[in-house]
């Protein structure tokens, strides 16, 4: 069966891709605001573009109110973010810091999180994530007038010491991260 993607509701679109294109990871990203305001939320559509230089992307979509996210707002103000990988068992916490809150409030509180600071960026990163990238933001590139693609290069990468199976190697354990996936299964 053929779909013509021009001829289909964004609500169909969602569903194809989603359901074709997984697993996918979930970027929980953490970022602070101009005036140090610690900001997370999970994002559905996001995965590595490339490794020279090491590339995320991740795709924003226009808050209920028609507005831009606040994660969105801090990435354009200050150029840094961390994309923290979410392990199944911190599936509850993930939820409560995908809440809609005013911009002053710090979702990882809600959440009961904890979080360790980065190495070459100022927001810190989610203690509990078996693997966590720093990243400065290369482009964002408007798709639409309701969706934004964050392109950031990755300076920096933690991996728990647990999660390794080879760090000579850098080889990881992908089945002990655990990790929650996006998409219907």
């Amino acid at each position: 069966m053929q779909f013509d993607f021009r001829a289909l509701s964004p609500l169909q679109r969602y569903k194809l891709l989603t359901d074709a294109i997984k697993p996918r990871p979930i970027a929980w990203v953490t970022t602070l605001s101009a005036s140090g305001v610690l900001n997370a939320a999970p994002f559905s559509f996001f995965n590595a573009m490339g490794h020279a230089p090491p590339i995320l992307a991740i795709g924003f979509l226009l808050g209920p109110d028609g507005l831009l996210k606040d994660t969105v707002n801090n990435i354009v103000e200050t150029g840094e973010f961390v994309v923290n990988l979410v392990p199944e068992r911190l599936r509850a916490a993930m939820s409560e810091t995908a809440r809609e809150l005013p911009p002053d409030e710090d979702e990882l509180a809600l959440g009961g999180l904890a979080t360790l600071p980065s190495i070459s960026i100022a927001p810190p990163r989610i203690a509990e994530s078996p693997v966590n990238f720093e990243c400065r933001r290369l482009e964002a590139f408007w798709s639409s007038p309701t969706q934004v693609m964050m392109i950031g290069e990755v300076l920096v990468a933690h991996v728990g010491d647990s999660y390794l199976t080879s760090a000579e190697d850098f080889q990881i354990d992908v089945a002990s991260l655990g990790l929650l996936r996006s998409g219907r299964q």
